[in-house]
């Protein structure tokens, strides 16, 4: 009998999204044991696209909090919809109702508008909850994130304390740009995507592409695994390889090396900043072109 954490890792494949044992095993354990999953790793290994994949696989909804510098509580939790608010006092106050009536009218759920985290604990079924780069978001925040994680409720001061109605299946990512505490580390089931290997970077071409021609498919992967061993400030992930693939598919060329300006010009779906495109002429492309042939 086929393993628990085969079958997903199967059932990803069969909705393009092909996994390493080791993230098919953690995404499994996270699933069974119902803890939140951390994925670290360099932008663009495919750490955002397997909580959109999970989702699909469960027949469930995708709920994203994008982290940002800044994020507090109003914009990743709930806020109140402060103008309806204001509307509701003043017809109240027209109508002579005041004091605790009137506040316990417009202190309800019809003014309490759900953000990203309030959301995903109100859902009736079990939503994706993707939590993504959550290093980007400061360290008070990542501490107020804990008692969501650990317990499942929030408390809204006017309203009580909301539990989940059922418990979301939780993915955090984060790229490094800053050390995640121990605290949250230690809520989390963890697993590192890297940059996959050629078979598996193949598969996953494959799959997403499945009309480009076996030669062309080897050589784009070929190409674009050389390109990242070369001295670059954003090495181009696996998005971007299938992008760079759409691209030559759509431009008709079957061969990397057959003209060098179709070639550097679809470096752009590649090299995303000035210094990587200067630093990657088209002798050089060529270059690595001739090697992936």
């Amino acid at each position: 009998m086929m393993a628990g954490w085969r079958i997903l890792q199967a059932d990803l494949a069969a909705h393009g999204y092909i996994a390493g044992d080791d993230l098919a095993m953690a995404l499994h354990l996270a699933l069974t044991l119902g803890r939140p999953l951390l994925l670290e790793g360099a932008a663009g290994v495919g750490k955002t696209e397997i909580a959109r994949t999970l989702a699909q696989l469960e027949g469930t909804r995708l709920i994203r909090l994008q982290c940002y510098e800044g994020l507090d509580a109003s914009h990743a939790i709930y806020e109140w919809n402060y103008q309806r608010q204001l509307l509701a006092i003043r017809a109240a106050a027209e109508a002579g109702i005041t004091g605790p009536e009137a506040e316990s009218r417009i202190f309800s759920e019809d003014y309490l508008l759900a953000r990203p985290l309030l959301q995903a604990l109100r859902e009736d079924v079990s939503p994706v909850l993707l939590i993504d780069e959550i290093d980007r978001a400061d360290e008070p925040f990542e501490a107020y994130l804990l008692e969501i994680l650990s317990d499942f409720q929030v408390t809204v001061p006017e309203l009580g304390t909301i539990s989940a109605r059922s418990i979301p299946h939780v993915i955090l990512t984060s790229n490094g740009t800053r050390d995640l505490s121990d605290a949250l580390r230690r809520r989390c089931l963890y697993a590192w995507i890297d940059y996959p290997d050629r078979a598996t970077e193949l598969a996953i071409l494959t799959a997403r592409h499945p009309g480009i021609a076996a030669p062309l498919a080897g050589q784009i992967v070929a190409f674009v695994q050389s390109l990242r061993l070369e001295n670059l400030e954003k090495k181009p992930g696996v998005a971007e390889m299938l992008d760079f693939a759409a691209a030559l598919a759509g431009l008709g060329v079957s061969d990397l090396a057959r003209d060098p300006r179709e070639l550097q010009a679809t470096l752009v779906t590649l090299l995303k900043t000035q210094a990587d495109r200067a630093s990657v002429p088209t002798e050089i492309a060529m270059r690595l072109a001739g090697r992936a042939a």
